[in-house]
């Protein structure tokens, strides 16, 4: 026999093992999906009947806000879709009754290595506290949809409506609840700039969060009159089909995990179940510099499977539009945020 024809008990024991093999891997994926199944039955375990009429922020109105954003255009910090859009929020916030600034500072472009002009937006409600809460989200959009599948279509416009567009709905949304809410601490809602003016995922040469390291940085080396008790990050809270899970790093700092149990518990008891309690995916954004740098106990309100954790991604593509978005999804996140408000001590 030669060496291409095994000898007949050896041929039998490589088809064994090879069965063996097989019959092991799918055993693993079964008792992972059945184990995820559980996990996430037995996270949903608590969480009361979800009632639409009694949230007080609208869908519809969140929506047209999404929409209103992403008729702008691309949001790429420096740019005039950029001012457009300051423009849009302070008029907004302003006739609300907010007090609006901006928080202005250079940056290097990534590709030109020119100075190019960045602003956080402060948006203030109640400014005479001294105990306040931040709530924040990006509103500049990446220069373009780096993820497209079609490479016909990596350059094209990138709209950002999920991704940069539905925290700013949000808060536009919550900015009708804010000047009535009673509560020991004030509230500021900031939008950073510069968070991903990146044109190539070289990081020394472009990095990301640009504006939440400015303000965390200035938040220590100024100090205001002011201090924050919480922060709460959101970012891609638009999908349909939401699912927002504990953030790695925010349940794993021992600051923050406090802040992340009330808010999934406030969740839980308003019927949200898009709030999972399960811990998943460890994120790098704008949190980070405000917990490290600044010292504010911030977590990530994200969800990152955009749509889900199965068929194709919408992140960072020209799928990344309003009709992909919900304002559902919007105002739910919204709704759990302004009811925690209302209760924080």
């Amino acid at each position: 026999m030669g060496m291409n024809n095994p000898p007949p008990k050896l041929n039998q024991r490589v088809r064994w093992s090879t069965v063996i093999g097989i019959a092991v891997v799918v055993l693993g994926i079964v008792i992972f999906v059945w184990g995820e199944a559980i996990q996430l039955a037995w996270s949903q375990r608590a969480v009361a009947p979800f009632s639409a009429a009694k949230m007080p922020l609208q869908s519809e109105r969140a929506y047209a806000y999404l929409k209103e954003v992403c008729a702008i255009g691309p949001r790429i910090s420096g740019t005039p879709g950029m001012l457009k859009q300051q423009e849009l929020l302070k008029n907004h916030f302003e006739k609300l009754g907010a007090k609006v600034s901006l928080q202005e500072f250079d940056a290097r472009h990534p590709e030109t290595g020119q100075r190019v002009r960045l602003a956080n937006q402060i948006v203030q409600w109640h400014p005479e506290k001294r105990d306040r809460i931040l709530l924040c989200c990006h509103y500049d959009t990446r220069p373009y949809p780096d993820r497209e599948p079609d490479p016909r279509k990596v350059r094209d416009p990138f709209i950002g409506a999920n991704d940069g567009g539905s925290g700013v709905a949000m808060l536009m949304e919550l900015g009708n609840h804010m000047a009535g809410l009673r509560s020991k601490y004030g509230v500021d809602f900031v939008f950073f700039d510069g968070e991903e003016l990146v044109y190539d995922d070289n990081l020394r040469r472009d990095p990301y969060f640009l504006g939440s390291e400015y303000f965390a940085r200035d938040y220590v080396t100024n100090p205001p009159a002011h201090k924050y008790r919480w922060g709460v990050l959101v970012d891609m809270i638009g999908d349909k089909q939401l699912t927002i899970y504990r953030e790695v790093n925010s349940m794993a700092w021992t600051d923050t995990r406090p802040l992340v149990l009330e808010l999934w518990k406030t969740a839980a008891a308003l019927g949200v179940k898009e709030f999972v309690n399960v811990t998943r995916h460890e994120i790098r954004d704008d949190h980070l510099a405000l917990r490290n740098v600044a010292k504010i106990p911030t977590c990530d309100i994200i969800d990152f499977e955009y749509p889900n954790a199965r068929g194709p991604n919408y992140w960072h593509t020209t799928q990344d539009v309003p009709e992909n978005c919900s304002g559902e999804s919007i105002c739910k996140v919204g709704y759990v945020i302004f009811e925690w408000l209302k209760l924080t001590k």
